[in-house]
């Protein structure tokens, strides 16, 4: 019994097969009066031939199926005989090769029929989707055959209706991007992320509290935002304070309530697991620094904060598609402002596809070391050598802000110096000037950055009892000298109430440019630190180089050696013991008054962010009027110096918003300078005069308005300002 059941279900599973088989040939098969469009140049024989063979199989198909059912019907017979079967297959193989051919030859004209018939599944028939031809969408036709190739690299385009055909693209092409005309016979508006939003002028008020940050950064977690977040309640009180003092005095800028948006790139996805894991190992918290005190000046200056450190929020609160970010986002943007990083200006273009240079004017970059014009203009970086990894964005360099104002090209956002909270034991000490005669901090919280320096480090701490807070990590042994006293990694309020009782705070050559020294000369410690012999920079340092920028530093702290200087700061030559010595000595016999620049008081950094948020609109497409005309100081350098360094020498900073105003045959006129020539050209030199041949040269791209460099065949115009003093970024003319 169980051999005569074998036959009959394999022609049950022959007969299953056929049958689907049948159905999915018949489902195919378009009859010719529903094909209103068939190929040019075929005849109506070979149109009827094609039809023909198609239902030929379709049917012949059909009859073996019958076949096979009628034998699986034959219950009655005790058992099936291979002769029936037999003659079931050899029919079969009669016409496996026909079929085979006759197969292949029509799933390509299936295919090829389902091409056709798309468009009028989803348009409907009687719409035509030709690719228009119109001189003011000049790539419409590129962009048409870049989607029909790739729509389905990127779910985006699926989400916005693109399913391959001509008509859908089209569509995506002219409602969504504006790279096609408006198709015939639709409603034609506004982008969907172009439209503005309805302006609110509610004035942004100053405020006394800080309760605002506190709810906006409360659903952020890990040490960077638990950092940031200490930090904004130790500081606090001095922060409320400054408010008051602004508020009540007379000479506030009005200024609109913004929209904020603040994102850390760097502590979001892949990059912010590595950061959140240095942050407790010694890692760099500078950038922390600067984050937490921007959030409280744009708190209490009156803006609506959203705070975020994850990429998957970002795309939500910005409206971006789903997908990869190929495409434009869904909404126009709702955020006025937003701050973020290089990582972060990274993620808003991954997922903002074309809206990202319609709103890149919205961007401010906070940028620690700088970018420089020639390294931000992508066409011209990779024309001239100056291609590197962080530069490229092509935006106005005033949108990146930086830790100190080193780059004059970019604006200079800083920090606030922190000190320390008093006890009633320390002030009473405070009058002893014991307290901090023999103690050093040594300026360095991993094991790297001690190598090389512990013969400078031994000069020092045979004059005074030396102290480090380096992190060890547990069940290493400490390779740091026997003499030094190490208090491992500290948490910053004990950091700092060791530097208040410290007379000396050792820099040791790296970190570069970091908020801590400027926090211990407002602690009344002395800073010594290493000077550079040749000046460091991209040529010739691993850390420089890549970096946007072609500053020469001559120390660990320029800013430190240059605007404040003796008797704050020391800088010596690290390998010569005898002018450490005496550099030490000299520092003893010194007594030094704690002393914080204004620019890095809470009222300065309110006064700056204060005047960026009224005066800088890099959305307009008329000329910057800050600082106005009257702030310009016209200078004409010498071959071969840069602006940056033309301006210093008169006491003054280079203003690259004002270069506009010389870019103008008149300018030179003025100079009393004949031009035999002026030519206009891409080049982050120009405006500049060149004695040979006597050539004026005109800058062709403002976005090359450069401080910086210089070349020994040039004499660059210049546009000088004074400053206030202690707040290099304001000018006396120009803060309200």
């Amino acid at each position: 019994m169980h051999v005569a059941l074998r036959p009959r279900s394999g022609c049950l599973v022959l007969c299953l097969c056929l049958s689907a088989f049948t159905l999915l040939l018949q489902s195919l098969w378009v009859p010719a009066e529903i094909t209103s469009e068939e190929p040019a140049g075929r005849s109506p024989e070979e149109q009827g031939h094609r039809s023909l063979g198609f239902r030929r199989l379709a049917l012949r198909l059909e009859a073996l199926s019958t076949q096979v059912q009628r034998l699986s019907r034959e219950r009655d017979i005790p058992q099936l005989t291979k002769d029936d079967l037999s003659l079931l297959l050899q029919s079969f193989r009669k016409d496996q090769l026909g079929l085979a051919r006759l197969m292949e030859k029509e799933l390509k004209r299936v295919s090829m029929r389902l091409e056709q018939l798309s468009p009028l599944i989803h348009t409907g028939p009687k719409e035509k989707c030709e690719v228009p031809t119109d001189r003011a969408y000049p790539v419409c036709a590129e962009k048409v055959e870049f989607l029909r190739a790739r729509w389905q690299s990127d779910p985006c385009y699926a989400f916005y209706g693109v399913d391959g055909t001509t008509c859908s693209i089209l569509t995506y092409l002219s409602q969504i991007e504006d790279f096609c005309p408006p198709r015939l016979g639709r409603n034609h508006s506004a982008l969907p992320w172009h439209q503005k939003n309805h302006s609110y002028t509610k004035k942004a008020e100053i405020r006394t509290t800080l309760s605002p940050l506190h709810a906006a950064i409360r659903n952020n977690s890990g040490p960077a935002v638990t950092f940031i977040r200490s930090r904004v309640e130790r500081m606090s009180e001095r922060w409320k304070q400054a408010a008051v003092r602004m508020r009540q005095s007379s000479n506030q800028t009005d200024s609109t309530q913004m929209k904020v948006l603040l994102y850390p790139g760097a502590l979001a996805g892949s990059a912010g697991q590595r950061f959140e894991a240095l942050v407790e190992r010694g890692g760099p918290l500078g950038e922390l620094v600067q984050w937490a005190d921007l959030s409280a000046s744009l708190t209490l200056l009156g803006h609506n904060l959203t705070f975020s450190t994850s990429q998957q929020q970002l795309h939500s609160l910005i409206g971006a598609a789903p997908g990869r970010g190929s495409c434009p986002i869904q909404r126009p943007l709702t955020f006025d402002l937003i701050y973020t990083d290089y990582h972060g200006l990274a993620h808003l273009q991954g997922a903002m596809g074309l809206a990202f240079l319609h709103y890149q004017c919205r961007f401010r970059i906070l940028d620690s070391f700088g970018t420089e014009p020639a390294f931000n203009l992508g066409s011209y970086a990779r024309s001239h050598g100056y291609k590197t990894l962080w530069g490229s964005w092509g935006l106005q360099p005033l949108q990146y802000m930086t830790m100190f104002p080193h780059t004059p090209d970019n604006s200079f956002l800083g920090f606030v110096s922190e000190e320390a909270v008093k006890d009633g034991k320390e002030e009473e000490l405070e009058s002893d000037s014991n307290r901090k005669n023999r103690i050093a901090v040594v300026y360095g919280k991993q094991d790297y950055m001690w190598k090389g320096k512990s013969e400078y480090v031994e000069v020092i701490s045979e004059e005074l009892e030396t102290h480090a807070t380096v992190y060890q990590p547990p069940g290493l042994t400490s390779n740091l000298p026997s003499f030094i006293r190490n208090h491992g990694l500290l948490t910053q309020e004990h950091f700092l109430r060791l530097l208040r009782g410290a007379k000396v705070f050792v820099g040791l050559g790296f970190p570069y440019e970091g908020p801590a020294p400027i926090e211990a000369i407002a602690l009344g410690c002395v800073f010594l630190q290493p000077r550079f012999d040749p000046p460091h920079s991209s040529e010739n340092n691993d850390f420089y180089k890549g970096k946007p920028t072609t500053r020469q530093i001559s120390s660990q702290h320029p800013y430190a050696e240059k605007l404040i200087g003796k008797p704050h700061v020391w800088t010596v030559d690290v390998s010569n013991k005898t002018e450490v010595q005496e550099a030490v000595r000299a520092i003893l016999r010194t007594e030094v008054k704690p002393f914080t620049p204004r620019e890095f008081t809470c009222e300065g950094m309110l006064e700056r962010v204060l005047d960026y948020i009224a005066h800088q609109d890099f959305c307009s497409k008329s000329l910057p009027t800050w600082p106005p005309e009257c702030a310009l100081r016209v200078h004409l350098g010498p071959l071969g110096q840069s602006c940056e360094s033309v301006c210093q020498r008169s006491s003054l900073v280079c203003e690259p918003a004002l270069f506009h105003h010389l870019n103008t045959p008149a300018a030179f006129a003025r100079l009393k300078i004949g031009c035999s020539s002026t030519r206009q050209e891409v080049n982050h030199l120009f405006p500049a005069y060149s004695p040979w041949g006597q050539q004026c040269g005109l800058q062709q791209d403002p976005l090359l308005f450069s401080c910086a460099g210089s070349d020994l065949s040039q004499r660059r115009l210049c546009p000088c300002r004074a400053h206030l003093p202690g707040q290099v970024a304001l000018s006396p003319d120009c803060l309200s």
